[in-house]
């Protein structure tokens, strides 16, 4: 049986044991430097750089480039593994690793152009076409700026997204291009209450020359069409719009087990004020509050993981059809919400301290309540595409499915 009760994946488990393993001991040194991340806004490099040597930003690279190619139940348990250390490490982990799997749907001149120099490369990403690229001989000048772009200190390139525009100057198609960090510039955009280390900056590029093979239509790719060379490499089979959805819950599951370790321990010693109970652990409506939001988390998991096995088992036979991917867009956005209330139940019950700055907890409610507002997860998006799908209604609400 599989780590999340679900039946085994296309990884070898020994693998994904060892992987899941050196995050695991990499949760003292994030713990240690997490309020340094949130304070100076940015992860820690000595962080990145012991993500780097457990091999966190290689899960999802091709084993031709040195990489794991595991799978995204391996990322989301290595991520959720690091969100309950740290959720802005494990969120910068998370996203440069799932777009270096998208950087391997581009064609091939494009990939040996990330990752054949630099099998460490690290992509960063906007997925939001708020670009647009003038067609020019050989490819595309594009010009842009992309807001949160997380862990854009440490990336070597970035995807992004552009609105194609034909010689006449109209828009033809939705694109993501890859363009290497050294093309882009930075502007110290996030000013945020959560997530703070992940440094989501805004990306800026001034009539940036693309060519043609590091162009990927965002359309074409939500189907499963992906213009990289047929390799027998399933995890670059996975369907778009899920792979890029669902890695975004594995933090928030981190961050919500944290909450409820800390509130658990804390409760064996800490008085519920205003009653009889010396300890918070002896109190009986206590007792009910941590139990409903442990099993709000068991429910996030469930349909985290169910979802996740999904996608890894299609892989190697294609693209989930429509109705599925609707179904796990909404899970995706439920899972998240069933995460937020379960650290709010836990906040309630352990008090206003959690609110204390040198509490763990106050830092975890924030980073939470951040990250589950990504707009992949925006839970109301999310059931309305589903129940479109369950009722045969044919608009199509968003590409990202």
């Amino acid at each position: 049986m599989r780590d999340d009760g679900m039946p085994g994946g296309s990884v070898e488990d020994e693998v994904r044991a060892e992987l899941v393993s050196r995050t695991v001991a990499l949760q003292p040194l994030l713990r240690k430097h997490a309020a340094q991340g949130d304070t100076d806004r940015v992860v820690p490099r000595e962080v990145v750089e012991a993500l780097a040597e457990a091999g966190v930003f290689r899960l999802l690279t091709p084993k031709r480039y040195g990489g794991y190619e595991t799978d995204l139940r391996t990322l989301t348990r290595v991520s959720e593994t690091l969100g309950a250390a740290d959720g802005s490490a494990a969120w910068v982990a998370m996203i440069l690793s799932v777009t270096n799997w998208l950087a391997c749907l581009f064609p091939d001149k494009a990939q040996e152009e990330v990752f054949g120099a630099d099998p460490d490369a690290r992509v960063s990403g906007v997925a939001a076409p708020t670009g647009m690229g003038d067609q020019v001989p050989g490819g595309w000048r594009v010009s842009g700026r992309w807001s949160y772009n997380s862990g854009a200190p440490y990336a070597t390139w970035a995807a992004v997204g552009v609105l194609l525009k034909d010689a006449d100057g109209a828009v033809t198609d939705q694109a993501l291009v890859l363009i290497p960090a050294s093309q882009l510039t930075v502007e110290d955009t996030w000013h945020t209450a959560g997530m703070r280390g992940t440094a989501s900056n805004t990306l800026v590029a001034h009539e940036v020359f693309v060519p043609e093979h590091r162009v990927m239509s965002v359309p074409a790719a939500a189907e499963g069409a992906y213009p990289r060379s047929s390799r027998d490499e399933a995890l670059y089979g996975s369907s778009f719009g899920p792979m890029l959805l669902l890695c975004l819950v594995g933090p928030l599951l981190g961050l919500a087990q944290a909450a409820l370790d800390t509130v658990v321990e804390a409760a064996a010693s800490k008085p519920l004020s205003f009653t009889v109970h010396g300890r918070q652990a002896d109190s009986v409506a206590f007792q009910t509050q941590v139990a409903e939001a442990a099993l709000k988390l068991e429910t996030a998991r469930l349909h985290t993981y169910r979802a996740v096995a999904e996608v890894d088992e299609a892989a190697a036979s294609g693209p989930l059809d429509y109705p599925a991917r609707a179904h796990i867009r909404a899970r995706a956005g439920y899972a998240a919400q069933q995460v937020l209330e379960s650290i709010n139940t836990l906040l309630n019950a352990h008090g206003s301290s959690a609110f204390a700055d040198a509490s763990a907890l106050q830092r975890i409610w924030r980073d939470a309540n951040t990250a589950a507002r990504h707009a992949g997860l925006v839970p109301a998006v999310g059931l309305e595409v589903y129940g479109k799908s369950m009722l045969g209604i044919a608009d199509r609400v968003s590409l990202m499915v």
